[in-house]
């Protein structure tokens, strides 16, 4: 009986010294899971970090640089560096009107259209009444207003006349069956067309400026109606503005974005010193141009950004927008102001200006304009940013199209009047969001090609539409 208890007793001693060493064992195992979870950790934030970088190479965001984002959407870390910063520089002039300059004001007018006298009729110290007093003139002045808006409703009685010959004549157009005994007139359909096109007002805002002003309740619908037939009438406008400029010997091209029905569509642009046209089309390839306009093309000079488009076309010539490249330079400028290769194109590129602008109807050689512009194309960029490559490979492209405008005095040496003739169309865009139909997009591409063509020739854009309906 003592040797079996005696026998427990070592068994007990020896279970106790396994479970101190699994202890340990477990211990261990422990600290060194522990270290494993801090590593994976740390390869887990390093993935993070090198996915993130691999972004931008794999799907970088996107932006006005690289899809149709518009700049006024991208994020505020994308506009410290601004592609499409002003080339304009501070003046070191004083903000306002500068000296010597010679200002103007409103004149008198010698037959008023009112006379209101203005006089005291009571004595502001006793009181007494001044009704009876002969008043003493002291000065005069007249101010311009408006005379209350109401509409004016006219009747129209139509007659038609027999002739002896049996024949029934009427001068005018047949009454529509189920049409409204009441429409409306002219100058409605004008105004509405002009503040809808050239002033971008939507058809909500129409209908309340309407019933506001000019106490006129009117609908939506017939607002798009109104446009909708000042399109229909404006066809031979705008055949006549395209004929002219497919004679015409130096045209500027221009496209942009902008969106019907929620689906993108592309606007273009062909306009010259004095005529605008702005179209619709299918698609931004060179396929659009060449449909509209033909075997014209190849007697034009085409101004232009870089886009490749333009250079698929057989035009005559072509000359680049030195705006553009300009606005390329300066951005390279901000990312590496220790370099000097932009500043020295930049300053190149704007002698060459300067030069056009002091000569305004000399014939300049431009030969030794590019050979100044190969030295610099020939400098070696590859200590620089990616950007300063692939904007030399781009201007090396269309070398040959950068100085045409030192030859040919027509030719300008931007195309920065395309812009601002289809800026209206963001502009309308930015507050309607998008076009609800393709007519509508239509209508207001030809009105607006109409009010731009009249007011690029010393015309009213409202006279132009006035004439049209």
């Amino acid at each position: 009986m003592k040797q079996q208890i005696s026998d427990i007793s070592s068994i007990l001693s020896g279970m106790s010294e396994q479970l101190k060493s699994m202890q340990g064992t477990i211990d261990s195992q422990h600290a060194e899971i522990c270290s494993l979870n801090r590593n994976v950790d740390r390869l887990l934030k390093e993935n993070r970090e090198l996915r993130k970088r691999l972004e931008k190479y794999e799907k970088p965001p996107m932006d006005s640089g690289n899809s149709s984002t518009p700049p006024s959407k991208e994020p505020i870390k994308a506009e410290v560096e601004r592609r499409t910063k002003s080339l304009r520089k501070r003046s070191e002039r004083p903000v306002g009107g500068q000296y010597g300059h010679e200002g103007t004001t409103r004149k008198m007018v010698e037959t008023p259209d009112e006379i209101q006298e203005v006089s005291s009729s009571y004595c502001s110290e006793c009181g007494r009444d001044l009704s009876d007093v002969e008043g003493e003139l002291d000065y005069v002045s007249q101010e311009i207003d408006l005379p209350q808006i109401r509409p004016i409703y006219r009747e129209c009685r139509f007659y038609k006349k027999v002739c002896i010959c049996g024949c029934c004549n009427r001068d005018y157009a047949p009454r529509r069956r189920g049409g409204n005994a009441i429409t409306f007139g002219k100058n409605i359909r004008a105004i509405a067309t002009y503040l809808s096109v050239v002033q971008c007002v939507p058809y909500e805002r129409l209908q309340s400026l309407f019933a506001t002003m000019f106490n006129v309740r009117i609908s939506q619908g017939t607002l798009v109606n109104i446009v909708r037939e000042t399109l229909d009438k404006s066809r031979p406008a705008i055949e006549l503005i395209e004929r002219l400029l497919r004679e015409s010997s130096v045209v500027g091209f221009d496209e942009s974005g902008c969106y019907v029905k929620g689906r993108l569509n592309w606007s273009w642009i062909a306009q010259t010193a004095y005529l605008t046209l702005v179209f619709r089309g299918a698609g931004r390839s060179a396929k659009v141009l060449e449909e509209r306009f033909g075997d014209s093309l190849k007697k034009m000079t085409a101004v232009t950004d870089r886009h490749s488009a333009y250079f698929a076309i057989d035009f005559l010539n072509n000359q680049i927008c030195l705006a553009h490249l300009l606005r390329n330079l300066e951005y390279l400028n901000d990312i590496d102001k220790e370099q000097t290769w932009t500043k020295e194109v930049q300053t190149l590129l704007r002698e060459a200006i300067h030069q056009r602008n002091e000569k305004p109807v000399d014939i300049i050689p431009k030969d030794d304009w590019l050979t100044r512009l190969d030295g610099l194309l020939k400098r070696n960029l590859d200590s620089l940013r990616k950007e300063f490559n692939e904007l030399k490979r781009g201007i090396i492209k269309c070398r040959d199209y950068i100085f045409n405008f030192l030859e040919n005095p027509a030719i300008p040496s931007d195309n920065n009047a395309s812009e601002r003739g289809i800026r209206k169309l963001k502009v309308k865009q930015k507050i309607s969001g998008c076009f609800r139909s393709g007519t509508g997009a239509d209508a207001f591409h030809a009105l607006h090609s109409i009010a731009d063509t009249a007011w690029k020739n010393g015309q009213s854009p409202l006279d132009a539409i006035l004439a049209l309906v």
